[in-house]
């Protein structure tokens, strides 16, 4: 059996009856080599041999020479060197036993002195000066060609070997293997391909600190010593593709840039609206230049972009591996150091990983930075060793990216799924983050102005923009649909946020509240639901209306619905608020319910709505078993029509109140058309003071009370109660008319 697991080729029928008197091939020779066993790999050395314009890691091409044989690389090693002639042919069935995959077609280079490197330079054991065995290949090797076909020993010789051979575009692994070293790649079109097998990296050499580029393939681009800085004369719009250049000259059409803005004034050490590596696409004139993205900010006149010249690799792909990460496993102190992870791409552009599936990486198993067009897709990471330590225990991270898509990933006990830094135009869909009860959230953005950001169809806890002022912790555009989790926190200055079917299930093992928290800057949920649901306001941003429609929430009792902060309208439509309980509506700005439905959590017992709110507009629907309360810490104005209905009783035993002792405030009620049904000693609506402005027209009120007091209505007081039905109601307190005062015309029965 072979190492890997498989057969040996048939080494071929033995020498029988049938060959009695043939002559038997010399050693060394062609036909020896195939009578030997070697004959699957001989065939396909020959065919090498004779395709014209063969590759190998020296100079000239295969041509029609006489063929040496070999079994193993061993035994031509161990021919004797002399006499050979220049582009004298060799084929070997086996490296280190005939048909075990290692198999070659060489070439003598007799003017070479090459190192030996036991794979694509082989030097014969009598170690001339001048002459070396050199690999022909069609620029796809393995590591069995460099006599690797287990992890029993280090292949990092081998890789820096195959990395230095320009002529390689395809690097496979076919059995298991082990590196100890941190391999920079530096070159384009390359691709690795690992078979699905483990790599292992137990004895790593140390990483230097904080580096989550010191994977084991850190493939990098390099920028350049050309640096263009530009104050801007006039502000650079949002979604522009054109940039103001002092010089377009200094640029040529397929030209790659990191594109980068100053700190924004007053901000974060960190702050900045614009980090992307773009592409020139058109020299517009002596002072523009357009790039390949949409700006996602406004930059204002007077702030510096800095461009930098790069040369990044191209199309590295890196795939089908089972990575077992290193490390000592005794804290971040030490596994930042001991600790490994297979991939890290800077200044990349087209560069894809698929397949790797990981256990005990420190860093993410697969960083970017300044990376552009990407695909991450089928990977998977299990109990990094820590979760804790900031960069630490990511599947994978990307800053200043552009174009990414990251699909059919999963991971356990992580600290992130995946980061989203500074990055825009990315997608993440369908993948799934388990074991998080730690609070490592399987999906974040740090909050570096990241932009246009889709995610769908994904499962695990959620929070974007929330690394800390340090970064900005500003977002745009994000849009989350059909996600799954216990936790999900968007409360920071994240502007146009949409969420489509997010549902918040509550954990008992993480957050039994089953929190959603979002940020009133033109946010837009739809067909969302939660236990505790909240909405806070730390930006101003947006043009559209913060709306929630079609939701469901059953919000803890006592809870804060509205924040304090909150001064933009918020559009409640057609949703679901059940085991209201004393919960709180502290903003000022404007709430809408439209068609909405709201049940206590007890028919009489639970405590109504607390309305901090400057206009509260109820269209439609149901209030059953709760309340309105305003609080008249400010003016405030509530609005009931379209049909609006209230029920039950509460605590407080009013179905719309206004609070005591806030006096100087003034409050309009307008309730037109509204139906209430008030339980036995339940005021339908209650005011006992302050300055107040009623008007109820066409209401109906069904049993309980009206509870108006004239102290409520001296003074600027105004009151109409008309065109209503009073139905078995008890007027407890009612002023009499007068100039500012007139209940006249209604159905008392």
């Amino acid at each position: 059996m072979r190492s890997d697991g498989t057969a040996h080729e048939p080494a071929g029928p033995a020498p029988g009856a049938a060959d009695a008197g043939r002559p038997r091939p010399a050693p060394g020779s062609r036909r020896s080599l195939l009578s030997a066993g070697g004959l699957g790999a001989a065939l396909a050395a020959t065919a090498v041999l004779a395709a014209p314009g063969t590759a190998y890691a020296g100079h000239g091409t295969a041509g029609t020479a006489e063929v040496t044989g070999a079994d193993t690389v061993a035994a031509l090693l161990a021919l004797p060197s002399r006499n050979r002639t220049d582009g004298e042919r060799a084929v070997v069935a086996g490296y280190h036993t005939p048909g075990d995959g290692g198999g070659m077609a060489l070439r003598w280079d007799a003017r070479s002195t090459a190192a030996h490197n036991g794979g694509t330079v082989l030097t014969p054991d009598d170690r001339p000066a001048r002459g070396r065995w050199r690999q022909l290949h069609d620029g796809v090797l393995d590591f069995r060609r460099f006599g690797h076909f287990d992890a029993s020993r280090p292949a990092d010789d081998a890789l820096d070997a195959l990395l230095r051979d320009d002529t390689v575009h395809r690097i496979e692994a076919h059995t298991d293997l082990l590196f100890r070293r941190r391999h920079t790649v530096g070159r384009s079109r390359l691709e690795f391909d690992f078979g699905g097998h483990e790599v292992h990296t137990g004895g790593m050499e140390k990483n230097t600190h904080d580096n989550p580029f010191g994977a084991l393939l850190y493939c990098a681009g390099i920028p350049t010593g050309t640096v263009v800085r530009y104050a801007l004369a006039a502000k650079v719009v949002e979604l522009t593709d054109c940039f103001p250049v002092p010089d377009s000259t200094a640029f040529t059409v397929g030209e790659w840039w990191s594109l980068r803005g100053d700190e924004v004034s007053g901000g974060g050490a960190d702050e900045r609206e614009l980090q992307k590596l773009v592409q020139i696409t058109e020299i517009v004139d002596a002072t523009r230049v357009r790039v390949n993205y949409l700006n996602g900010w406004e930059l204002a006149a007077g702030r510096t972009v800095t461009w930098t010249r790069v040369r990044p690799v191209e199309r590295v792909h890196v795939r089908n591996m089972v990575f077992l990460g290193a490390g000592q496993d005794t804290g971040a102190v030490d596994d930042e150091y001991s600790g490994s992870h297979p991939v890290a791409y800077e200044y990349a552009v087209d560069c894809d990983v698929s397949g790797i599936h990981a256990t005990g990486t420190f860093w993410p198993v697969i960083m970017r930075r300044w990376c552009t067009r990407f695909r991450t897709e089928s990977c998977s990471l299990k109990n990094p060793p820590t979760v804790m330590y900031g960069g630490a225990g990511y599947l994978t991270q990307q800053i200043y990216c552009l174009y990414g898509r990251v699909a059919d990933c999963t991971t356990s006990n992580v600290r992130h799924l995946n980061d989203l830094t500074a990055s825009a135009y990315c997608h993440v869909v369908n993948c799934h983050g388990d074991g998080d009860d730690e609070g490592g959230n399987p999906f974040t953005t740090h909050g570096q102005y990241e932009h246009d950001l889709v995610f769908e169809g994904n499962s695990g806890l959620m929070d974007i923009a929330n690394s800390g002022a340090q970064w900005g912790i500003s977002a745009k555009r994000i849009t989350v649909r059909d996600h799954v989790c216990s936790w999900f926190t968007a409360n920071t200055r994240i502007t146009d946020l949409t969420l489509e079917n997010v549902k918040v299930v509550p954990r008992p093992t993480f957050d039994s509240d089953g929190t959603l928290v979002v940020n009133a800057d033109g946010a837009q949920l739809r067909g969302c639901s939660a236990r505790s649901f909240a909405l806070a306001q730390r930006s101003s941003r947006s043009a559209r209306p913060t709306t929630v429609t079609d939701c469901v929430f059953a919000p803890p009792a006592g809870s804060v619905l509205v924040q304090t902060p909150v001064t933009s309208a918020v559009h409640f439509v057609r949703c679901v608020l059940t085991g209201l309980d004393g919960n709180v509506l502290r903003g000022s700005g404007q709430v809408v319910l439209t068609d909405c439905t709201l049940t206590g959590a007890d028919d009489h017992a639970a405590a109504p709505l607390q309305v901090g709110a400057s206009e509260l507009r109820i269209e439609g629907g149901t209030l059953s078993g709760t309340g309105i309360v305003l609080t008249a810490v400010r003016d405030q104005r509530i609005s009931a029509g379209g049909g609006a209905r209230l029920a039950g009783g509460n605590s407080g035993g009013a179905l719309l109140d206004r609070a005591p002792g806030q006096d100087a405030a003034t409050v309009v009620w307008d309730l037109d058309g509204i139906r209430s049904t008030a339980a036995a000693g339940v005021a339908h609506v209650r005011i006992g003071s302050g300055t107040n402005h009623y008007a109820a027209v066409g209401a109906r009120f069904e049993g309980g009370t009206l509870e108006l007091r004239p102290e409520a209505f001296a003074g600027d007081s105004t009151l109409l109660h008309t065109a209503c039905t009073e139905r078995d109601v008890t007027r407890a307190a009612l002023p009499g008319d007068g100039e500012r005062v007139r209940v006249a015309d209604n159905l008392v029965v």
